[in-house]
């Protein structure tokens, strides 16, 4: 095979492979985070809740301490044991599809008895590409939000 050929050979490769990776990259234009799980677990030094995604990261994530929790939306009080309120909103993530069928079906609002500060858990918001949630313990500490992939996640850990 002359040189002119096997250049021809590895351009047009190469072009194949480009145009698959747009192909499959505008296959999904509107692929966001949609919450399937939500997890809890007691650590030595830390309280930890994990919201589990399928598809890419969330755009952000931000946590905040707050005096109460407030459903996003209806800016109603979300009532929920504890002293002290961490919230966590992530963009670009929902509990839904795109159909408004429910990607989480675990239950929205409840208590976490195994935790040592961490007293309940609440999806406090599900709209407008945001998914808010909200934490109750019991003494005020540290908190962190972390997001990690391979597969998606949302890692809150509350200090002890």
């Amino acid at each position: 095979m002359n040189t002119r050929l096997k250049f021809s050979a590895v351009l047009f490769t190469a072009l194949t492979a480009v145009m698959a990776t747009v192909s499959t990259a505008s296959a999904t234009p509107d692929a966001k985070p949609l919450l399937t799980n939500v997890r809890v677990g007691a650590h030595a030094t830390y309280d930890r809740i994990v919201l589990d995604f399928t598809g890419p990261a969330p755009d952000g994530t931000a946590g905040d301490v707050v005096p109460e929790l407030i459903a996003d939306g209806s800016g109603k009080h979300v009532d929920l044991a504890g002293t002290y309120f961490y919230q966590v909103r992530t963009w670009t993530a929902a509990a839904h599809d795109d159909n408004g069928n429910a990607t989480y079906t675990g239950s929205r609002k409840f208590e976490t008895p195994s935790l040592s500060n961490v007293q309940a858990f609440a999806i406090t918001g599900d709209f407008d590409g945001q998914l808010t949630v909200g934490l109750g313990y019991r003494r005020a500490t540290w908190q962190s939000v972390t997001v990690l992939t391979n597969p998606t996640r949302v890692v809150i850990d509350i200090g002890v």
